[in-house]
């Protein structure tokens, strides 16, 4: 266990520094939060031709209401925390890779579905927006992490009891 918190925070404060490089930002953040951006747009223009977006800026060319997707709102982090806890345990490399392309493709669906909640909250009630966006939605997207961690967990145990079944049987 020792071994498993000392390698998750190594991981976690190596991508956290990578992130925040010069070069990580330029590289990965900016275009990431760009296509996050549009992507989150563009799902809600399919139902509100209002929605406009420019680089990490959305807004409703009605009311003027606007979001910008900052740092801790683009799904990195909590992505990183994910990928930093299934690299971190002991599983082999294609059950680690895996993990980590359907849980991060699952925290940034739910993170659009943030996005987009947020932004029409935001048009509906200020107050009740930052509390949305502070509270309420911080906290259930550290829980789809870790909700996804385990459900991973569990695959790779039901995944392990099933191949030493075989190899049993063989």
């Amino acid at each position: 266990m020792t071994r498993y918190v000392l390698l998750f925070f190594f991981i976690v404060t190596t991508l956290f520094a990578i992130e925040l490089l010069p070069i990580g930002q330029k590289a990965v953040v900016i275009p990431f939060t760009s296509a996050v951006t549009r992507l989150s747009a563009g799902l809600m223009q399919l139902f509100d031709g209002r929605v406009l977006a420019q680089g990490k800026m959305i807004w409703d060319q009605d009311s003027g209401f606007a979001v910008s997707i900052e740092a801790g709102c683009n799904g990195i982090e909590a992505g990183i925390i994910l990928v930093a806890a299934m690299l971190a345990f002991p599983s082999r490399w294609r059950e680690k890779a895996i993990g980590i392309l359907v849980g991060l493709a699952t925290v940034q669906m739910l993170n659009l579905v943030r996005i987009i909640s947020l932004f029409y909250i935001g048009q509906w009630n200020k107050t009740f927006f930052e509390w949305a966006h502070l509270y309420v939605w911080q906290a259930l997207i550290m829980l789809d992490v870790l909700i996804v961690f385990l459900f991973w967990l569990r695959w790779l145990t039901a995944d392990g009891q099933a191949r030493r079944l075989r190899e049993e049987g063989a």
